[in-house]
């Protein structure tokens, strides 16, 4: 690998694998509200091409951006993120390992995975303090983006919980 690629190599972008490979290995182990036939049922069409598209630029501008641990913010950003993610997978846990608990039947509860992914995505626009052909770049675009899809998502994940039945007290 030349080390003009190899430069390109070294990108924010990797930090998200263990997000892409958690939810793989476990989404099929969420209670069923969270199956695709489930979750993207009757979705309104512009809610679901916003979140779409949110997250296709979100997951993808990370990995335009180098890895560096320059600036003071970026070395919080690092720390955010790895906090970020922990949370983010803890929130996973009572959804498989105790779904009819309160927690789990909770709206709180329910949209952990779609709130908590805020603290890890701040963590990477922290990091992110310039993509590798852009200059006038800056953190907080990524952070907009960011929240853009995660009202998207957390929007997405409130009308499922609606219709599940404890939702009307059933």
């Amino acid at each position: 690998m030349t080390p003009q690629l190899l430069r390109y190599a070294k990108n924010v972008g990797w930090l998200l694998v263990p997000v892409m490979v958690w939810n793989a290995a476990l989404s099929s182990r969420l209670p069923q509200a969270f199956s695709p036939a489930v979750f993207w049922f009757n979705i309104p069409p512009l809610l679901s091409a916003a979140e779409n598209t949110l997250r296709i630029v979100v997951f993808a501008l990370p990995f335009l951006a180098p890895f560096e641990l320059i600036a003071k913010s970026q070395k919080v950003g690092i720390a955010v993120f790895g906090v970020g993610l922990a949370i983010y997978f803890v929130s996973w846990l009572p959804l498989i390992a105790a779904p009819n608990s309160s927690w789990s039947l909770s709206a709180f509860g329910f949209l952990a995975p779609a709130y908590t992914p805020v603290v890890w995505l701040l963590g990477l626009a922290l990091l992110m303090q310039r993509l590798y052909w852009n200059s006038r770049y800056r953190w907080w675009l990524y952070l907009t983006l960011s929240i853009g899809f995660l009202a998207a998502h957390i929007s997405h994940a409130a009308i499922v919980f609606t219709r599940m039945p404890h939702a009307s007290g059933g």
